[in-house]
């Protein structure tokens, strides 16, 4: 399989990450089947995808004909033989591995031997993930970020038997997307996550030992370090269960208590308050994602 073969993607999981690369794939001119155990999340998930693009065409990004070429290309569906006939998949569901196996488990059922089936995982091992194929060879970590159509970056992680023409493949597709690629050893958390992750937990330590408020941790470290979201505010977009999992991936697999989640972090996430998605983490939001604190 090379990019110039790939026509047809699936993507399975239809929330925030999947709905991006939907998108990206689509406008790229990519077929794509959106895939949910949810049929109607998997439509609706198409749906909010048209209202993204609608947002481009007015901002005079894209034209009314390319939103609809785009959204045209994108089928929703619940059923994981629906993706049978794709020529790469790339799997968005929450970052827990009894899930990702899985989810690989049956892809490799049902997809063809030549496959890529590419884990979107942003700290579990894709040598792990592909041990459960049959497959390894064609089994790779694409891990986008987020919000996928805005964001360039794309990490490329090889497993210990991912070979040369997958990642070769993987590569150029990422780049057809318009992405800039970074190579990333299979190690938790990877490059990005590996860094990230151990600043936004240090930051729930900062508000959990009342070093400031929420406010004043976020405004020190965007005006201190000139970043573009303070961590905090940032981990609320991203969603408080996924930064805890990847904590708790850190913790575990390199087994060095530096990597130890906040009990802040742990609390937010047994109460429900996930950040932006459920309207509250470490700020509130309305129903459109819009601080209103």
């Amino acid at each position: 399989m090379t990019n110039s073969t790939i026509k047809t993607i699936g993507v399975v999981g239809a929330g925030q990450m999947g709905r991006g690369i939907a998108q990206v794939a689509a406008q790229s001119g990519l077929n794509v089947c959106l895939l949910d155990a949810n049929k109607e999340l998997a439509i609706g998930s198409v749906a909010r995808i048209g209202k993204a693009l609608d947002r481009l065409v007015s901002k005079e990004r894209i034209s009314q004909e390319v939103r609809e070429t785009s959204l045209a290309r994108i089928s929703p569906f619940s059923d994981f033989q629906d993706l049978a006939d794709c020529d790469l998949v790339v799997e968005a569901a929450p970052e827990r591995e009894d899930i990702k196996i899985d989810i690989f488990t049956k892809l490799a059922a049902v997809t063809r031997e030549d496959t890529i089936l590419a884990s979107n995982t942003s700290s579990i091992s894709i040598t792990k993930i592909a041990a459960c194929t049959g497959r390894p060879e064609k089994v790779i970590g694409m891990h986008f970020m987020n919000p996928v159509p805005v964001m360039k970056l794309v990490e490329i992680v090889r497993g210990l038997a991912t070979d040369d023409s997958t990642y070769e493949a993987t590569v150029a597709l990422a780049q057809r997307f318009g992405k800039t690629t970074v190579a990333a050893r299979d190690i938790p958390g990877f490059i990005v996550n590996r860094i990230l992750i151990p600043l936004i937990n240090e930051a729930c330590f900062a508000l959990y030992e009342g070093l400031g408020s929420a406010e004043d941790i976020d405004i020190g470290i965007k005006l201190g370090l000139n970043h573009p979201m303070g961590p905090l505010e940032l981990s609320d977009l991203i969603g408080l269960d996924t930064c805890l999992a990847i904590a708790n991936v850190l913790h575990q697999e390199l087994g060095d208590d530096k990597y130890r989640p906040c009990p802040l972090l742990k609390q937010h996430v047994a109460a429900g308050w996930l950040g932006r998605k459920s309207g509250r983490g470490f700020y509130a939001y309305d129903a459109q994602g819009k601080r209103v604190n």
